[in-house]
């Protein structure tokens, strides 16, 4: 490794590259330039979310088989993408394929159980070591349902969430998600600041902001705020910095620390669970919180929510006290491909091919950072993994404010470009590998990112 500093980025030539990659771009994807026209009559932006429209323009994908997506003018990438970590079992996987289909065949939707359920929470207690589940429709539901809980069981009101961590859209938690320098307040203490217009500032104001990794502050706020903290929840690590993990000791003092004081621990495990570990963030870490909320890779690739939690506060739903319900909840397709996804596909293997890959490509990107003395730093766990475009580590929300977009953004253009489909949103969100990666699904991004880091520096 270079004991020299990081070299400066030239980022004229940065702009330069920006430039050529997005004609680039236009010029392979004609179609989808159209397509985003012709669906705007209906479509505002042409897309069904608001995070579908990052620059330059939306990327309309016609299919996926493996680890390999296409869009609708026919570009063939390996998918690092996979629908925010959905796909860490690959794209149409022959075992969830057959289940959901055999499901079908006996019929979608009851709004009633089947049997199939008690499979999938059976395996989500061996991986988590919390006993009771409920299931829902996506992530949102299930940490609204964490919310709710936390607040029934105490009989309190107030909230804690970390700055700079998406917990879903409703409003108990849009609170701080991406807030800018003119409104986050003092780092000692941020404010609560909504992340969007329609949310009710006395909604936003029960919702309290801390920084990631810092204990102390948590301990604050319930001094500041005594008997009236119902529960903390945060993402055990967080995926939209690159890969940001917790400091030694930070989750288990933050556990104390809410037990203390008569409050609950939420753990927001829709991108970390069956991701970053077998049992996600809880075995990564050895912390088991009181309430756990998975999603998206649990599902399969279809819409899942599920939350598990110890007796104590699960006792609430059992007895009938709070009502956590849906027409969807449990829905049998999604409760088929759940089961495939839990027990045949995303085994204790999975996890080892996890590791093996990103070894592959931590090497390769950390030896081209060495090279070229790039102000970057690449951090992998289990299927998740990320670059944050800085020099020195990235802690929390804050210290990612002075990333230069441009820098991150030409990145992802380049690897686009080149065959690799990530994140529109490269700055902030983390990469997922998915079973059907290849060794040279791997050796492709690290021959990409080290095109990259010469055309920047030389």
């Amino acid at each position: 490794m270079s004991t020299q500093g990081p070299v400066e980025i030239d980022m004229g030539r940065v702009e330069e590259i920006i430039r050529r990659e997005e004609q680039a771009l236009r010029d392979k994807q004609p179609r989808s330039l159209a397509y985003q026209r012709e669906a705007s009559r209906r479509l505002p932006g042409g897309v069904s979310s608001s995070w579908q429209t990052a620059p330059p323009h939306p990327i309309y994908v016609s299919h996926g088989k493996g680890s390999k997506v296409w869009d609708i003018d026919g570009n063939g990438f390996v998918d690092y993408h996979n629908g925010y970590g959905v796909m860490v079992v690959g794209h149409a996987h022959p075992k969830i394929v057959e289940a959901v289909q055999r499901r079908i065949e006996l019929g979608s939707h009851f709004a009633q159980p089947t049997e199939d359920a008690l499979v999938v929470a059976d395996n989500l207690a061996e991986r988590t070591g919390l006993p009771l589940w409920r299931f829902g429709n996506s992530g949102t539901e299930a940490t609204l349902d964490a919310c709710r809980l936390m607040r029934a069981a105490t009989g309190r009101d107030l909230l804690i969430k970390c700055e700079g961590i998406y917990h879903g859209h409703h409003d108990a938690l849009m609170v701080s998600v991406y807030p800018s320098p003119d409104v986050w307040g003092p780092h000692e203490r941020p404010n609560s600041v909504a992340q969007t217009p329609g949310l009710p500032q006395s909604y936003v104001e029960l919702t309290r902001v801390v920084p990631f990794n810092d204990a102390e502050a948590v301990k604050r706020v319930f001094e500041e705020f005594p008997d009236r903290i119902a529960g903390m929840i945060l993402e055990p690590c967080m995926t939209n910095l690159g890969v940001t993990l917790p400091e030694p000791g930070y989750l288990q003092a933050i556990k104390e620390i809410c037990h203390a004081n008569g409050a609950y621990l939420a753990f927001d495990e829709v991108k970390t669970g069956a991701t970053v570990a077998w049992g996600g963030a809880i075995e990564a870490f050895g912390v088991t919180p009181d309430l756990a909320c998975f999603a998206k890779a649990i599902g399969g690739g279809l819409p899942c929510g599920a939350i598990g939690g110890v007796e104590e506060i699960m006792s609430l739903v059992v007895r009938g006290k709070v009502e956590q319900v849906g027409t969807f909840n449990g829905n049998p397709l999604t409760m088929a491909a759940s089961r495939a996804a839990l027990t045949e596909v995303l085994t204790k293997d999975a996890y080892a091919h996890f590791d093996h890959l990103h070894d592959i490509i931590r090497t390769g990107v950390q030896a081209a950072i060495d090279r070229y003395r790039l102000p970057a730093r690449i951090t992998t766990l289990g299927a998740k993994g990320g670059v944050n475009w800085k020099a020195e580590p990235v802690r929390e929300y804050r210290d990612a404010l002075d990333i230069d977009e441009r820098l991150s953004y030409a990145a992802w253009l380049w690897q686009l470009n080149r065959g690799v489909f990530k994140s529109p949103w490269a700055k902030w969100e983390s990469w997922t590998i998915s079973v059907a990666h290849t060794e040279e699904d791997a050796r492709l991004y690290v021959e990409n990112f080290e095109g990259f880091a010469e055309a920047i520096t030389t």
